[in-house]
């Protein structure tokens, strides 16, 4: 590791640790970020799961005041978060890297997608969530099998790439909760922290992480993630969700000619 990929890999958790708490899609941030430090694509997806997991933990520390309320949504969801987290990893650890490269490309631009249909997204739930909030006891009602399903199917796809999980998330919750988003997006965020600590569980057992690379991440990114939370609080996240995405596409495209 040379001071000059310490120092993009540093930025880049940091960046990557604010747009997850923002919007989601610091993956799109982190993995190419490792790519060019020399990592391999599946170990840098990998060390991006492992180290991002702090950014996770500075947002939902940050929103603590807007997960007040929510512990009986969060118990509903949390095993199925778990069981599709470890399931991801498991899979993405089955999957040969040369295989996983070549599929990399069409994951990202998938991530891509959701983040530019994000906005439209958010319209529409908070349009739909105008209502004041559901008491926290109906939530076992509103939920039904279809949103933990949802979760789960969520979970499954977090874990084995990142890039996009909360958006999926959030739509799966706006589709089956009245509530706020700035609340959604909070349960969002400590959802997304579940499911990446369970899939990093299996990353862990299985000793595939780039360690030097994980510590920078988990550092800036939690840094991130705090301060990424005041920018969702006030700033419209336009401009950066549009900066991630053409990264996004230029990785995808680099991929695309390298393989």
């Amino acid at each position: 590791m040379t001071p000059g990929h310490a120092l993009v890999v540093a930025a880049a958790g940091f960046l990557a640790g604010g747009v997850n708490a923002i919007a989601g899609g610091g993956t799109l941030i982190s993995f190419p970020a490792l790519l060019a430090a020399g990592t391999g694509a599946k170990l840098a997806n990998i060390t991006s799961s492992v180290g991002l997991i702090s950014g996770y933990a500075g947002g939902s520390v940050a929103y603590r005041a807007e997960l007040a309320g929510q512990g009986r949504r969060f118990y509903l969801l949390a095993g199925v978060s778990v069981v599709g987290g470890v399931g991801g990893a498991v899979l993405l650890l089955a999957t040969p890297g040369g295989s996983f490269r070549a599929v990399v490309p069409f994951l990202i631009l998938a991530s891509c997608v959701l983040l530019a249909a994000q906005p439209g997204l958010a319209r529409r739930l908070a349009e739909r969530h105008a209502r004041r909030p559901s008491p926290d006891g109906r939530d076992a009602k509103e939920m039904g099998w279809g949103g933990r399903l949802g979760a789960g199917v969520s979970a499954v796809y977090g874990s084995y790439f990142g890039a996009g999980l909360g958006v999926l998330l959030l739509a799966v919750l706006g589709v089956v909760l009245d509530d706020d988003l700035q609340r959604l997006n909070a349960l969002k965020g400590l959802l997304s922290l579940i499911i990446n600590v369970s899939g990093v569980l299996v990353f862990l057992i299985a000793g595939r992480v780039a360690w030097q690379y994980a510590g920078i991440l988990a550092v800036t990114a939690f840094a991130g993630g705090t301060a990424g939370v005041r920018v969702a609080r006030r700033l419209s996240a336009a401009a950066l969700r549009t900066g991630v995405i053409v990264l996004g596409v230029g990785v995808a495209i680099g991929l695309f000619v390298t393989r």
